[in-house]
C-alpha cells in the first residue's frame, strides 16, 4: 500500500517504519514515550533494550523497564488518537469520492471538453493538499506532546528549584542570625520576608518556561488552522499555508530550549563576618548575590545515576549541594601589560557524559584549607559572566581546583604539605608560574581536546567576528600544539596604539596570556596581499575562535598555570629591582624537571612558596632551597622587618670575680695570654642552662617550626647558634662576612665562629636570665717579650698549660666591662695552687715581668675556702681523660707495655690505679687500668686504620664482635642480641662498659686479632642493698654513678677469678688528699648495709686498713694526685661543660677539662627557724590571701606587709646575686632556708620533709608548699632579722565534710580567695605565735562560712566554744538580720526558680532496680531508680505529657535571660526537642555558649543562648530522672596498658568504659552504700553479682 493511502501516516523517526495500530490477529507497532520524553516504536525499543534498561539513542538517558518489559512503558495518545482519527477520515473520504464520481458522471453529458479537464485536475490538487496537512498533523502533534512533556519537567522543576533554594537559604539565614544576638532579630525577620519573591530570582527558568508556553501556543493555532483547511480545503486560500506548515513541520530541539536552568541557585547568599579588635566587636550580616552556580541534577525517583567517564571507568557521583564562589582575581600588569579580569564564573553543571573529565587523584595534598594563608575565599560580581580563570594562588586552593574537575575533594590535607610541580615561566623570583605534576594527565586530555576543537570549521574566525580584550583564543604555541590563552592587548593595521576591539580582518598584531603556562606571548598577522581572504587565512593559521559553547566545555578545566612568588626575598639590591642574573640564575636552578613546592602563605595574587630541588649529588638526601640557594650566590637576600629605633636586647655582662679572692675556674677559649675566657665552675646553672637549650630548639627542629629562624641578623643580636657539635649555645652577632654567612661569638665561651644564617635561630626571652658565663681576661703584668706581638711558641705553650683545664684565678684589679679582666692564673691541684702560670712563661723565656715585679709576690693569696667540686654530668665517658703521671719515681716506675687487646691482671692486686668509665650499680661497674691509656689511644687508631675502609655486613647475631663508629670514633665493640629489621643494634663498648644503640650502617666486622677487652667489671664487696631489698635501688645506682662516672680511684682487688665481675674495693680521694672508701659512703648515706662479720674477722680487716693507709704506695698517690696532669697534657678530657669549640689550638680550642674528681663527705649543718610572724589584734583587719594549703588551710599577710615583702625581695637579691658554692649537705639539722624559685629568684623558706633528691619546703612569705630538687635550695637565712610576713589561719565554728577538706572545696577557696584583699575577723590568737589563727573571712560583706556550708563543702558547729583563752568579738551581722528599703525596687524580670527536687532513695543496704542513663567513667555514672520514681504524675500529668505539651508551644516560652550556676532551664536536643536541664558554666563568650546538663538524663551539652527557655515553675514538681553515682568496690588501675584513654578521666582506658557499659545492659539492681561526701552505690547483675568484676578480672580496673 502507498504510505500516501496507509491510514497511520506517522512514522519512528529511529527506523522510519509507520506506527500501526493492533487489527484483527496482527500486531501493532504503537508508539511508546520513553522518561526522557522521546517517542519511539515498540520495535525499535525492543532492539535497543539491554538488562530492563533503554538508553535513549538521542540523550542517552536511562529508563528502567517495568516485568511487562517494552509493553510496560507508556503509549503515546496522542499519535494514537490522530492515526485513528486519520484512519476514520479516510473512510469518510472514500465515501465522499464515490459520491462525486456519480455526481461527475452526470456532469460529463451537459459540460464541454476543457471544463471537463478542470473537474479532473481539481479533486488530484486537493488530495495533494490532504495529503501534506495530514503529515504536518501527524508531526505536530508529536512535537506538541514534546512540548507538554517539556513544560511539565520544567514547570515541576522549577517548583523543585524555588523549595530547594528556599530551604537552602532558610537554613543559612537561620545559622547567621544564632552568631549574633537579639539586635539582628529583626533583619532576619526582614529577609524571611523576602524570600516571597524568591521567583524573581529565576529569571532564566522563567523566561524558558515562557519560550515553551509561546511556542505550544503557535503550534496550536496553527495545528487549528490545518484542521480546518483540512476540513475545508478552500480555506488554503485565505491563509498563508506554507507558514502553518513551517510551524507544524519545525522539530523540537532540545539544544533550542535552556533545560540546565533548572540547575542554578539564586545566586544569594547569607554571610556573616566579624572582626574583633582591641576592645570592640564588629559584626557584619548581609545578603551576597554572585553568579548563580549549578546545582547537581536531581535523578529520577528510585534511580542513583553514575556518570560514566571515557574509559568506561565509573567515577563518584555528584553530590547535592551550593560550591562557594571563588575570588576574582587580575593578571599581573608587570605580565599582561594591563589589568584585564582574569577570573572565571562557576563552572557549570557536567554533562551526562563527561568524557574530559579526569579521573586521576592528586598526589599530594594542598596546604590547610581552614589556614588563613592559603585559603582565599569571596564572592563574584554578579555582572562578570564570562570573565577568565583564575591563575592566582586561589587555584592552589584544593576545593577549587577539584570543584571545577568535578571530584571529591581528598581527606586529610595538612598545612605545609610539599607538593611536585614543574616551573612554566619566570619573570623573576618573585613572579613565576608553576604547573602541578600530578595534573599531567589532565593536561595531556585538555591538550588533545584543545586540537580536536581547532580542527573544526566552527572554530575558524569568519570575516564578521572580532577579537576583544578580555576574550579567549585558541593559539598555535607549534605545529600540533594548539593552547588556550586570554588576549590581552589589541592592535589593529594603520594604529599605533591598543584598541579594545577589532575586526580579525583588520587586525595587525595581537598579545595574549597563556592560561596554562603563564607566559605573555605578542603574535603579529602577516597577510600577503592585504585581502580579506588572505588576512582571514593569516588570522586562522596562528588563532581559532572559542565560542561560547566551547567555552563553557572547556570551563571543567582549571587553568594550570599557577602564579607564585618566593616568600620573604627582595633584590640584593633594592634600588635595581631584580637583576637579569637572577633571573638567569633561578631559571638555571629550577631547570624543567620536577621541584617540590611548599605553600607558605598569600599575598594578593600571588601565593607564597618555598620550591626545593632534589640534590645534584646522589649522596646525599638534603634537598636544595631555591631560596637560600639565590641568598647565598647574593643575587637576593631575605627580607624580615625590623623595628626602626629599637635596641636588640643584649645578654647581661658576666659576674666579675672579687679582687684578690681565689676561684677555680676552666680556661674555656684561648687567643694568647693577654686575650683568653675563662669559666667559674662554681656556677650550677650553666648545666641547667646547656639542657634547656638543647630541649627547646632541638623541639622547635623535629616539628618543623620556622617562626624562631634569623633572615636577617643585626650586629649585636643575641641569639642562639648551633655549633659542629650540632648541639646549640647562646651567642651574639659580630660581623657579617658575605656569602650568607654571619660571625658569632659564644658568649658562654668567648670562641668565635663563622657559620650560615641556617645555624641561627631567634632567643627566647628566658634565656636572657643568666649572665654571659665567658669572662675575658689577660695575664696580669705579663707582656710579650718583643713587647707587641705574642710568639707562636708562647702562645702554644700557653695553651698546653691552660686550655681547658681546671685553674685557680685571682682578679688583681678592677677595669670597665669592655676590657679584659687581669687575673693571675695557677694550676689546680687536690691541695690547691700548685704553679703560677705567668712565672712558668717567664721562666721559659716566653714573656717578661713588668718591672719591679719579684717572684715572690706570684704566690696566690687569699684564704684557704672550702671548695667542693660538684660531680660531672655523664658526658663522653672515658674520651679525654687526663690519665694519671705512670712515670711515678719509686716503686711505681714501670716499663712501657707491649701492645695487648686483650685485658690482662698482672699479680699484683692492692692500689691499681683505676679510671671508673662505667657504672650500672655497685655490684656492677667497668673501670679502666690507667697504665693502659696509651693501649687504648693506639687501639682506637687501629680499630679506625683495619675497619674504617671496610664494608658493612648485613646480618649481625648476638655475641659478634664489631668495630663501632660512636661520636666520631671507631672503638670495639660486640653486639648485645640479634638485629632485626630495625636496623639498630644494641652494642657494648669493649673497652667502656656501656652500651649504646648504633645503626648497622656505622657497624663494620673486627678482626679476630683485634677481638678482647681493656675494660673490667668489678662490684663493692662487704655492703648489701639498703631496706632489706635483693637488688639496687635507683637512688643507689644514680647515685653512686653521678659521683663515680670517670673519675679516677685506687682499686684494691679482694679476690681474682675467672667470673665478672670481680669483687673489689674502690678508694677516691676528697679535698683533703684522703682516700675515702666508696662502700663506706654509700653506707653513711643510707644507700647500703655493710655486711656482719665475725668479730675476729672485723679484727683482721681492722689491720689490714691501717697497713694500708700507712703504705708508701698510697702516701705516694696522695702526695702525688696534685701533679697527675702534667705528665699526658694531650690526652683529653671529660667534658665539665658542653662548649662549642673543635680541638685545636687557637683558633679551634678543645672542651674544657676539670681535674680528677674527689668525694667529699656531707657537711652538716644546722639552721634555725625565720622569727615568728607578728599577730594582729582581736577584731577585724584587711588581710591579703597569698595561698591556700591542700589542708585547706588559709595563708593571710597583713596589708602593711606588703611594703615589708617589697622591700625584702630587694635586700634577698641584692645579697644573693649568685649561687652559693653547693656542698652535700645532712639536711636533718636544716629548718630555715634559702629558695630558688621557678623564677630564678631567692626566698625565704622552710624546709619540711627531705625526700631523697627532693626536698618539701614552705615560702615562710608566702604559705606555698612545693617539692623541689635539693641543688635549689641552701642551708642559709636570708634576712634573718625580719620575721615571717605570712601566718596561717583556720575558719571558725565550721567542720569540712568528712573530717578534711576536699580536693573541690580547696579548689573553690583558692577560687574565691587568692591574691585577693578580704574583711577578716580575728576570733581566737593562738598560745604559740606560730600556731593557727582562728578567724572568719568576709567577701563583700558575705561570710565565707556560709558559702561553705551552702555549696556542702563543711557544716556549722554550733557547739563550739564562744571563748577559749582570749575574748571573741560579736560575729558581724548578716544580710538576713539588716532592715533594707526594698521599696519601689522593681522585681526581676525572669521568676526566680528554686533547685530540681531529687528521688528519696531506699535505706542503705537495700537493693533496689536502677536503670543508667548516662556513664561518665567506668565508676562514674547517673543512673534512675524504677520503684516509685516511674510514673510520678503532678495534676494528673507526667513528666513525659507535660514535656510533650510544653514543647507543642516552645515558641512561647521566652528565652532566656538570667544564666546563675545551676539554674534550671529547658534546652534544646539534638532531636528537635526541649528537655529540662541546669546551668554549668560559659564555655565561650564569642558566640556565647554555655554547657548545661539534662537532669533527666545526666549528658552534658554546650549550647548557645538562642536553644534556651525559661522553665516553667511546674515542672520543678517532678523529681529528676538521673542521680550521679560513684560505684564503690574498683578504681583504675594504677598501670594501664591501654593506649586510648579517656581524654577528661586519663585513668581510666576507653576499652574499659566500653566493656561497663555491655555489663550495664541486662537488669541492674543497686544498694546504698553511702551519702556523703558523695552518693556512693553498689551495682549487682541479674545474677545478684557485682558488675564491675569483670573489669578487674580483665586487668582494666582494681579492686579498691
Amino acid at each position: 500500500m502507498d504510505r500516501g493511502d496507509n491510514s497511520s501516516a506517522v512514522s519512528c523517526k529511529l527506523c522510519g517504519e509507520i506506527f500501526a495500530l493492533p487489527e484483527d490477529e496482527v500486531d501493532g507497532n504503537l508508539p511508546r514515550v520513553l522518561l526522557c520524553g522521546h517517542i519511539y516504536c515498540t520495535s525499535c525499543l525492543r532492539s535497543i533494550e539491554c538488562g530492563s534498561v533503554i538508553r535513549c539513542p538521542e540523550c542517552e538517558v536511562e529508563s528502567s523497564l517495568h516485568e511487562d518489559g517494552v509493553c510496560g512503558l507508556q503509549e503515546d495518545s496522542r499519535i494514537i488518537g490522530l492515526i485513528y482519527t486519520a484512519k476514520m477520515n479516510k473512510m469518510k473520504s472514500l465515501r465522499c469520492d464515490k459520491s462525486k464520481n456519480r455526481r461527475r458522471n452526470k456532469l460529463l453529458s451537459s459540460t464541454d471538453v476543457n471544463a471537463n479537464t478542470e473537474d479532473v485536475e481539481q479533486p488530484a490538487d486537493i488530495e495533494k493538499i490532504e495529503k501534506v496537512v495530514d503529515e504536518a498533523l501527524a508531526r505536530a502533534a508529536e512535537n506538541l506532546a514534546q512540548l507538554e512533556h517539556m513544560q511539565k519537567t520544567l514547570t515541576t522543576g522549577l517548583a523543585e528549584q524555588v523549595k530547594r533554594e528556599r530551604a537552602r537559604l532558610v537554613m543559612e539565614i537561620k545559622q547567621a542570625a544564632d552568631k549574633a544576638v537579639h539586635a539582628i532579630q529583626k533583619w532576619k525577620d526582614v529577609q524571611l520576608n523576602q524570600l516571597t519573591k524568591l521567583e524573581d530570582k529565576f529569571s532564566a527558568s522563567q523566561s524558558e518556561v515562557c519560550r515553551v508556553q509561546e511556542r505550544m501556543k503557535a503550534l496550536e493555532i496553527a495545528m487549528q488552522m490545518a484542521r480546518e483547511v483540512r476540513r475545508v480545503p478552500f480555506l488554503e486560500q485565505y491563509c498563508t499555508l506554507d507558514k502553518v506548515l513551517e510551524t507544524l513541520h519545525a522539530p523540537v530541539d532540545n539544544q533550542s530550549f535552556d533545560m540546565k536552568c533548572i540547575s542554578l541557585g539564586s545566586g544569594m547568599s547569607c554571610v556573616f563576618q566579624s572582626e574583633g579588635l582591641n576592645q570592640s566587636l564588629a559584626l557584619s550580616l548581609k545578603m551576597d548575590v554572585s553568579t548563580p552556580r549549578h546545582f547537581s541534577e536531581s535523578p529520577p525517583k528510585g534511580h542513583l545515576p553514575c556518570w560514566q567517564t571515557a574509559e568506561g571507568r565509573s567515577s563518584s557521583c555528584i553530590p547535592l549541594g551550593r560550591k562557594r564562589p571563588t575570588t576574582r582575581q587580575k593578571q599581573d600588569q608587570e605580565s599582561l601589560g594591563t589589568n584585564s579580569p582574569s577570573s572565571q564564573d562557576s563552572s557549570p553543571s557536567p554533562s551526562p557524559r563527561p568524557r574530559y573529565r579526569s579521573n586521576l587523584s592528586r598526589q599530594n595534598s594542598a596546604a590547610d584549607l581552614g589556614t588563613p594563608d592559603v585559603v582565599l575565599e569571596g564572592f563574584l560580581d554578579q555582572r562578570q559572566e564570562h570573565a577568565l580563570p583564575p591563575t592566582g594562588p586561589e587555584l592552589a586552593n584544593d576545593k577549587w581546583r577539584i570543584h571545577r574537575r568535578g571530584k571529591k575533594p581528598l581527606s586529610g590535607s595538612k598545612r605545609n604539605v610539599t607538593q611536585w610541580v614543574v616551573v612554566t615561566h619566570v619573570v623573576n623570583p618573585s613572579h613565576f608560574y608553576v604547573r602541578y605534576v600530578a595534573e599531567k594527565r589532565e593536561s595531556e586530555i585538555l591538550s588533545k581536546k584543545i586540537y580536536n576543537l581547532c580542527c573544526r570549521d566552527s572554530c575558524c574566525f569568519s570575516s564578521s567576528d572580532t577579537v576583544e580584550t578580555g576574550s579567549t583564543v585558541f593559539v598555535k604555541w607549534k605545529e600540533g600544539l594548539w593552547c588556550r590563552a586570554s588576549v590581552v592587548e589589541v592592535f589593529k593595521n594603520d594604529c599605533g596604539e591598543a584598541v579594545k576591539t577589532c575586526l580579525v580582518t583588520q587586525l595587525a598584531s595581537v598579545r595574549v596570556f597563556f592560561l596554562d603556562y603563564g607566559l605573555t606571548k605578542s603574535i603579529t598577522i602577516h597577510s600577503e596581499d592585504g585581502t580579506t581572504e588572505s588576512s582571514l587565512k593569516a588570522v586562522n593559521d596562528h588563532l581559532k575562535r572559542v565560542g561560547e559553547a566551547v567555552n563553557v566545555e572547556l570551563g571543567h578545566f582549571v587553568p594550570q598555570a599557577i602564579r607564585c612568588s618566593l616568600k620573604d626575598l627582595v633584590p640584593y639590591d633594592l634600588t635595581k629591582g631584580w637583576s637579569k642574573e637572577a633571573q638567569v640564575e633561578f631559571r638555571s636552578v629550577v631547570g624543567s624537571a620536577a621541584v617540590e613546592m611548599r605553600p607558605l602563605g598569600q599575598d594578593r595574587d600571588s601565593l607564597l612558596v618555598d620550591l626545593r630541588k632534589a640534590p645534584m649529588d646522589q649522596s646525599s638526601d638534603v634537598p636544595i632551597s631555591v631560596r637560600e640557594y639565590l641568598v647565598f650566590i647574593e643575587v637576593a637576600r631575605f627580607y624580615s622587618p625590623v623595628t626602626m629605633g629599637r635596641r636588640p636586647l643584649l645578654y647581661y655582662h658576666p659576674n666579675y670575680p672579687k679582687i684578690n679572692t681565689e676561684l677555680n675556674a676552666v680556661v674555656s677559649h684561648i687567643n694568647n695570654p693577654a686575650d683568653f675566657h675563662i669559666q667559674l665552675v662554681d656556677n650550677m646553672e650553666s648545666l641547667l642552662l646547656s639542657a634547656k637549650l638543647q630541649d627547646c630548639y632541638n623541639a622547635t627542629a623535629v616539628t618543623g617550626e620556622d617562626d624562631l629562624s634569623v633572615y636577617c641578623p643585626v650586629i649585636g643580636q643575641a641569639c642562639v647558634a648551633r655549633y659542629d657539635d650540632k648541639l646549640w649555645y647562646r651567642a651574639q652577632v659580630i660581623g657579617h662576612p658575605g656569602g650568607r654567612k654571619v660571625e658569632v661569638r659564644y658568649v658562654d665561651f668567648g670562641n668565635k665562629k663563622i657559620l650560615s644564617i641556617s645555624d641561627l635561630r631567634k632567643i627566647k626571652d628566658e634565656f636572657f636570665a643568666l649572665p654571659s658565663m665567658a669572662i675575658h681576661c689577660c695575664l696580669s703584668d705579663v707582656f710579650p717579650l718583643d713587647g707587641e706581638t705574642w710568639s707562636d711558641a708562647c702562645i702554644n705553650r700557653f695553651i698546653s698549660l691552660a686550655h681547658q683545664k681546671l685553674v685557680t684565678i685571682v682578679a688583681t684589679g678592677k677595669v670597665p666591662k669592655t676590657e679584659p679582666l687581669p687575673v693571675k692564673l695557677f694550676e689546680s691541684g687536690l691541695n690547691g695552687p700548685v704553679a703560677n702560670i705567668a712565672e712558668l712563661l717567664v721562666t721559659e723565656e716566653l714573656a717578661c715581668f713588668k718591672e719591679g715585679l719579684k717572684s715572690k709576690d706570684l704566690s696566690p693569696t687569699g684564704d684557704d675556702s672550702a671548695i667542693w667540686d660538684p660531680p660531672l654530668e655523664h658526658g663522653s665517658a672515658m674520651e679525654g681523660f687526663d690519665a694519671p703521671d705512670q712515670n711515678i719515681t719509686g716503686e711505681q716506675d714501670e716499663e712501657p707495655l707491649e701492645f695487648q687487646p686483650q685485658l690482662k691482671i698482672s699479680d699484683k692486686i692492692k692500689d691499681l690505679k683505676v679510671r671508673v668509665s662505667h657504672v650500672n650499680s655497685p655490684s656492677s661497674f667497668y673501670v679502666q687500668f690507667a697504665q693502659y691509656d696509651t693501649q687504648l689511644k693506639r687501639m682506637c687508631e687501629l680499630v679506625k686504620k683495619e675497619c674504617a675502609l671496610m664494608e658493612p655486613q648485613d646480618v649481625w647475631k648476638a655475641d659478634m664482635y664489631c668495630a663501632a663508629h660512636i661520636n666520631g670514633v671507631w672503638e670495639r665493640g660486640q653486639i648485645c642480641s640479634d638485629v632485626t629489621s630495625s636496623n639498630n643494634a644494641e652494642v657494648i663498648r669493649c673497652d667502656h662498659g656501656s652500651k649504646v644503640k648504633v645503626h648497622t650502617r656505622n657497624l663494620r666486622p673486627l678482626p679476630s686479632y683485634l677481638m678482647g677487652s681493656l675494660a673490667l667489671e668489678c662490684t663493692l664487696t662487704d655492703i648489701r642493698p639498703a631496706g632489706g631489698r635483693s637488688t639496687w635501688t635507683a637512688t643507689a645506682c644514680d647515685f653512686i654513678s653521678y659521683y663515680l662516672t670517670g673519675a679516677s680511684a685506687v682499686m684494691t682487688i679482694k679476690e681474682l677469678k675467672d667470673e665478672r665481675p670481680l669483687p673489689v674495693a674502690l678508694f677516691c680521694s676528697n679535698r683533703m688528699g684522703q682516700f675515702v672508701s666508696i662502700a663506706d659512703f654509700l653506707a653513711s648515706e643510707g644507700l647500703a648495709l655493710k655486711e656482719r662479720k665475725p668479730k675476729s674477722a672485723e679484727a683482721v680487716v681492722k689491720k689490714s686498713k691501717e697497713n694500708d693507709a700507712k703504705s708508701p704506695e698510697s702516701e705516694t698517690q696522695a702526695d702525688d694526685s696534685g701533679d697527675k696532669k702534667k705528665s699526658t697534657p694531650s690526652l683529653p678530657a671529660p667534658s665539665f661543660i658542653h662548649c662549642p669549640c673543635p680541638s685545636s689550638l687557637v683558633s679551634t680550642p678543645t672542651p674544657p677539662k676539670p681535674a680528677p674528681r674527689t668525694i667529699m663527705s656531707a657537711e652538716k649543718v644546722k639552721t634555725q627557724l625565720y622569727l615568728p610572724p607578728e599577730l594582729p589584734c582581736l577584731g577585724h583587719v584587711q588581710m591579703t590571701i597569698s595561698a591556700i594549703g591542700e589542708d585547706g588551710l588559709i595563708y593571710a599577710r597583713a596589708q602593711n606587709a606588703e611594703c615589708q615583702l617589697e622591700q625584702l625581695r630587694e635586700r634577698i637579691q641584692q645579697s644573693m646575686k649568685t649561687l652559693p658554692r653547693q656542698k652535700p649537705y645532712t639536711w636533718k639539722s636544716v629548718l630555715g632556708c634559702a629558695v630558688i624559685g621557678p623564677d630564678m629568684l631567692w626566698y625565704r623558706g622552710q624546709l619540711l620533709e627531705f625526700l631523697g633528691g627532693h626536698v618539701k619546703v614552705q615560702y615562710v612569705d608566702y604559705g606555698l608548699v612545693e617539692n623541689i630538687p635539693v641543688v635549689h635550695v641552701y642551708p642559709v637565712l636570708l634576712c634573718d632579722d625580719v620575721p615571717q610576713l605570712c601566718m596561717p589561719c583556720q575558719l571558725h565554728r565550721i567542720n569540712p565534710v568528712g573530717g578534711r577538706w576536699q580536693q573541690d572545696a580547696v579548689a573553690l577557696l583558692r577560687e574565691m580567695l587568692l591574691n585577693r584583699c578580704v574583711d577578716m575577723q580575728v576570733v581566737e590568737l593562738p598560745t604559740d605565735p606560730r600556731g593557727l589563727l582562728t578567724v572568719e573571712l568576709f567577701l563583700d560583706g558575705l561570710s565565707l562560712s556560709r558559702i561553705l556550708c551552702h555549696h556542702e563543702h563543711a557544716t556549722m558547729d554550733r557547739t563550739a566554744s564562744a571563748q577559749k583563752g582570749h575574748s571573741v568579738l560579736s560575729v558581724a551581722p548578716f544580710l538576713d538580720d539588716w532592715d533594707i528599703n526594698t521599696e519601689g525596687l522593681r522585681g526581676p524580670e525572669e521568676p526566680v526558680l528554686g533547685p530540681f527536687i531529687y528521688p528519696n532513695l531506699p535505706q542503705e543496704g537495700e537493693k533496689f532496680q536502677v536503670r543508667v542513663k548516662h556513664l561518665w567513667t567506668p565508676n562514674e555514672l547517673f543512673l534512675w531508680p524504677l520503684e516509685g520514681t516511674s510514673d510520678v504524675e503532678v495534676d494528673g500529668e507526667t513528666l513525659d505529657e507535660a514535656l510533650t505539651r510544653i514543647n507543642e508551644n516552645i515558641d512561647s516560652l521566652p528565652r532566656l535571660t538570667n544564666f546563675p550556676h545551676g539554674g534550671p532551664c529547658l534546652a534544646e536536643y539534638s532531636d528537635g526537642k526541649y528537655y529540662r536541664a541546669k546551668l554549668i558554666k560559659f564555655t565561650s563568650v564569642e558566640p556565647v555558649i554555655i554547657l548545661v546538663q539534662h537532669v533527666d538524663f545526666g549528658s552534658d551539652d554546650a549550647l548557645p543562648t538562642s536553644k534556651l527557655r525559661q522553665m516553667p515553675a511546674e515542672l520543678l514538681r517532678f523529681p529528676s530522672r538521673a542521680l550521679k553515682v560513684r560505684v564503690a568496690g574498683f578504681k583504675a588501675p594504677s598501670i594501664s596498658r591501654q593506649e586510648d584513654v579517656l581524654p577528661y578521666s586519663p585513668g581510666w582506658s576507653v576499652k574499659a568504659a566500653m566493656d561497663m557499659i555491655d555489663l550495664l545492659h541486662s537488669n541492674i539492681t543497686a544498694s546504698v552504700v553511702a551519702r556523703k561526701p558523695e552518693l556512693t552505690v553498689l551495682l549487682y547483675n541479674e545474677d545478684g553479682e557485682l558488675v564491675h568484676l569483670p573489669l578487674v578480672s580483665s586487668g582494666l580496673a582494681e579492686l579498691e
